[in-house]
């Protein structure tokens, strides 16, 4: 994938796959919690974690969470050097226009500081908007169509505005590595990394969403671990993409097995953690996002963070 090819393909990445990879780096934040804080609790936790050397902050568009774009331009606000990047915002909130030029926007006012991350999301969620799921491959190609089309009137950004899609399944993956600088995935096994850059090719960036609970409790991270994999197991495109790897409906059902969450949730100690992490890395991802999670939802883990991190870059 070239420079040009993605220029001319949708008029918002163009960035470059290697490109994109090596402003990102191997280890970014993933979180759900910052969105559950106050703006200035949660800009204050987020200068935290770029003091940390954390390269890159992704956060969610969910269900009831803060509107993406605007929670974005937040967090750029109140950092000086984080990239913000949506993790993943979705096509069914927004028309084509809009995604596109609110990207431009933020990309526009924080050179090199946005990556817009886009996905199809979950027919659960499509509907309870209103929405129709369809072909979630058909719809994609569509929508990157008319954002390509997409009029704006004021000064592009430069450098362009990376652009990401949300790809677990072949198709996706494809057409992530066709149209885009690369593409992002989530609530994945170790196993699922080598088959996703196997089909990205080299030049795609790979990055890779890794869950984590820091604990000494057995008990206790396979608890918080259940709480926040349930729903993922629920979903069809998640408990799918599970099934194609070898896992039995016995793993995926009633919550999840132990052996389950533990493919796909690094719990334990700092080892273990950065352990997994590096094995992504050496599987085909580009950059991991660690989404650390507590037994409280709105807890950025802050501590655990900085636990990590210092391990990570002490090789």
């Amino acid at each position: 994938m070239t420079d040009s090819a993605s220029e001319a393909t949708f008029g918002l990445g163009g960035y470059g796959g290697r490109r994109l990879a090596q402003l990102l780096g191997p280890l970014n934040v993933w979180s759900f919690a910052l969105q559950r804080l106050s703006a200035s609790d949660e800009g204050e936790a987020a200068r935290r974690l770029e003091r940390l050397g954390f390269p890159a902050i992704w956060i969610p568009e969910s269900l009831g969470s803060k509107e993406v774009m605007a929670h974005s331009a937040l967090l750029l606000q109140a950092t000086q050097r984080a990239i913000l990047a949506p993790g993943i915002a979705n096509i069914h909130a927004r028309d084509p226009m809009a995604m596109a030029n609110g990207a431009k926007t933020l990309g526009e006012q924080f050179p090199g500081r946005f990556v817009l991350g886009i996905g199809v999301s979950h027919a659960p969620s499509v509907k309870m908007r209103g929405g129709d799921y369809g072909n979630p491959l058909a719809l994609m190609n569509t929508y990157l169509d008319a954002m390509a089309a997409a009029q704006y009137a004021a000064p592009e950004p430069s450098p362009a505005v990376p652009l990401v899609l949300a790809a677990l399944g072949p198709k996706m993956l494809d057409l992530a590595a066709r149209r885009s600088d690369g593409a992002h995935t989530y609530f994945v096994p170790v196993e699922h990394t080598p088959k996703a850059r196997q089909q990205l090719g080299p030049d795609a960036a790979l990055i890779v969403e890794m869950t984590a609970v820091l604990t000494s409790d057995r008990k206790q991270g396979l608890d918080i671990a259940r709480a926040f994999a349930r729903h993922y197991l629920a979903l069809p495109n998640y408990a799918n993409n599970l099934r194609r790897l070898g896992w039995s409906d016995d793993d995926i059902g009633n919550d999840g097995s132990d052996r389950i969450l533990d493919a796909v949730i690094a719990i334990g100690d700092v080892d273990l953690i950065v352990g997994r992490i590096r094995e992504h890395l050496a599987a085909g991802a580009d950059t991991v996002c660690l989404q650390l999670r507590e037994e409280k939802s709105a807890d950025p883990a802050l501590l655990a963070h900085a636990e990590i991190k210092a391990a990570f870059d002490a090789g």
